[in-house]
């Protein structure tokens, strides 16, 4: 929606509208027109009044007293017709169409011929466009055409997506000091140091003969007192790069040295205030560590562990350490039929509900896919999934997203064995090898890039014991011991190595009992049962503590003493050492209709509530 115009304005934008249409108006009807551009073999007749008033390359050759100033046609060269016709459009209408295609060749030649309303369009053009895929070619361009307000946007966003930038082949690509003005910066979006240093290395390894001479000032960027001990010494000082390289043995002496407390001496400069003596006026600055010695944690050290839920009205983090809510998104992009999944690398992906996709012809009834952005709070709609359906099963291996079994959302409702994969890289949805039988309402989970499909129902609304499991890397399915009970629409997650089951439902109705899958010797144990018989508990494994939240119970009516279905909006922990489960909250109405994951959020992005 346009704002409105002040009305102080008015007369203003009134007099700017007339005078520039009354120059289109001249120019279409080639009137008073003084001046030709000519590019490779077209002309494009204009007006030197207008190249003078927009461009300061044009006024400076037409106001000079050099010959070209006089003649009227001016050849033109490094520049494409079809760019510089619609450069000339934009001067007489304020209209150009800016696409992904032409931005760069627009945005160089604007800034060739130095057209600055131009280059503003384009600067705000590749703003609004940036992504994984392009702001590292962004950032160097925004450097290439010294224009700082497109190079410190681009760079800020490949920042914040760090750890996904660093393994992308344009990281690669860096010139050494495009890749220190990345790595020097406090908003880099990492964990742990180890992380900074494992980058750096991995760009010196794809050019270790070119690149190696550059390790002294880039290792200045890492900010080595943040790594552990163990780390420096395992990991940094025996680097083969390192190692023998005595300058650089000489920088990690500091950080030894730092580590125990002992810091260098830094000279102070003096700076010479007036113009007086050299005894008077002398002020002493303050003198700045080596680099290598920078020890200001980055802006992803600020992460949490957090307890995410995820429903249709939006999204809410809580915080189990410091009883603490945060609104993660406010976002009602999410279809309430749906099933969530955060990755090894703290991705958070939602799949489900139904949408029409005119652009698919053949089959176009699809299922939302989103992934979860937190630097903007904010949903992004990814390739949709192919094969609508719900009570599915959603996990990850190899850097893909498998899609396993349940029903179809259409009249017959079929039971499907079908496995969908998404590819991360490619951006494209796939299949992979049916599973072993039809299911429904199962659960599944993800462990060393093997996906395990837990339970659930077959074709004849059975619950199953059947556990399976698909190796992403052998392609192939086998199955795995059965759980002691058969059940669907229950809480499953790998805790420390095992695979906890809880609660759920069974043939004869609502269960609390929990199990416990050792995955080396392919066993099942009992565990502790769940204070409560429940479905669709969910389970979280959060900084090495197992939490259950929300699910379905039959609680009584105030009035009689019928059991009816109720939601469940509360939190338990289980503590391993007294084998016990203990309540931490009773009620948290975010947890209602919600999916619900473990994961880790940098809070400082985050209001909270």
């Amino acid at each position: 929606m346009a704002l409105p115009i002040n009305p102080t304005d008015e007369p203003r934008v009134y007099q700017q509208t007339l005078l520039q249409d009354g120059l289109y108006d001249l120019l279409e009807n080639d009137k008073l027109v003084d001046c030709v551009l000519k590019i490779k073999d077209k002309e494009f007749p204009c007006h030197r009044l207008v190249l003078c008033a927009c461009s300061s390359y044009f006024r400076a050759i037409f106001l000079s007293d050099l010959e070209e100033s006089k003649k009227k046609e001016i050849v033109l060269e490094d520049v494409e017709p079809g760019v510089m016709g619609l450069i000339l459009k934009y001067l007489y209408t304020s209209k150009i169409n800016v696409t992904e295609h032409n931005v760069q060749d627009i945005f160089a030649v604007a800034n060739m011929y130095q057209i600055p309303s131009i280059f503003t369009v384009c600067v705000s053009f590749l703003q609004k466009r940036l992504s994984l895929s392009n702001c590292l070619a962004v950032f160097r361009l925004g450097l290439m055409l010294d224009c700082p307000r497109l190079a410190v946007s681009a760079r800020n966003y490949a920042c914040e997506r760090f750890q996904l930038i660093s393994r992308d082949e344009d990281f690669f690509q860096l010139l050494p000091s495009e890749l220190a003005a990345i790595l020097s910066n406090d908003n880099l979006s990492v964990e742990t140091e180890e992380t900074v240093f494992e980058a750096l290395m991995s760009w010196v390894s794809r050019d270790t003969e070119q690149r190696e001479k550059e390790l002294p000032g880039l290792l200045d960027c890492v900010r080595l007192r943040l790594v552990t001990e163990d780390y420096l010494k395992e990991a940094v000082e025996k680097h083969k790069l390192i190692a023998s390289n005595p300058e650089l043995r000489e920088k990690l002496q500091l950080v030894r040295d730092a580590h125990t407390g002992k810091m260098p001496d830094v000279k102070k400069s003096k700076s010479k205030e007036g113009g007086g003596a050299e005894n008077d006026g002398d002020k002493e600055e303050e003198g700045l560590l080596p680099g290598i010695l920078n020890d200001n944690l980055r802006f992803g050290m600020f992460v949490r562990d957090l307890i995410l839920m995820v429903n249709d009205t939006g999204a809410v983090a809580y915080d189990p350490a410091g009883n603490d809510c945060f609104l993660a998104s406010l976002s009602t992009q999410i279809p309430k039929n749906h099933n969530s999944l955060v990755t090894r690398e703290n991705q958070i992906f939602v799949a489900g509900g139904l949408f029409y996709d005119e652009q698919n012809k053949e089959d176009p009834l699809c299922s939302y896919f989103l992934q979860y952005d937190p630097v903007t709070a904010d949903w992004m709609a990814m390739p949709p999934v192919p094969s609508p359906r719900f009570l599915f099963g959603l996990a990850e291996a190899e850097n893909s997203i498998f899609v396993v079994g349940g029903r179809e959302l259409k009249d017959q409702e079929q039971t499907l064995d079908s496995v969908l994969v998404y590819d991360r890289q490619s951006f494209k949805w796939g299949e992979s090898d049916p599973s072993p039988y039809p299911v429904y309402g199962h659960s599944t989970v993800s462990h060393n890039d093997v996906v395990y499909v837990l339970g659930g129902k077959g074709d004849n609304k059975s619950c199953l014991k059947k556990v399976c499991a698909y190796d992403a890397k052998r392609f192939e399915w086998k199955e795995l011991a059965p759980m002691t009970t058969a059940r669907s629409l229950f809480g499953a997650v790998v805790h420390k190595d095992k695979i906890y089951v809880a609660a759920g439902v069974t043939d004869t109705g609502l269960t609390d009992s929990v199990e416990v899958y050792d995955i080396k010797s392919n066993k099942w144990s009992e565990s502790t049962v769940f204070p409560q018989e429940r479905s669709s508990v969910n389970l979280v494994s959060l900084a090495d503590s197992l939490y259950a939240v929300g699910g379905f119970g039959m609680m009584p009516l105030e009035d009689s003493d019928e059991l009816v279905p109720k939601e469940m909006n509360d939190i338990w922990r289980y503590d391993e050492t007294q084998k016990k489960w203990t309540g931490i909250l009773r009620e948290i109405q975010y947890a209602s209709g919600a999916t619900v994951l473990g994961v880790r959020l940098n809070t400082l992005r985050l209001t909270k509530m």
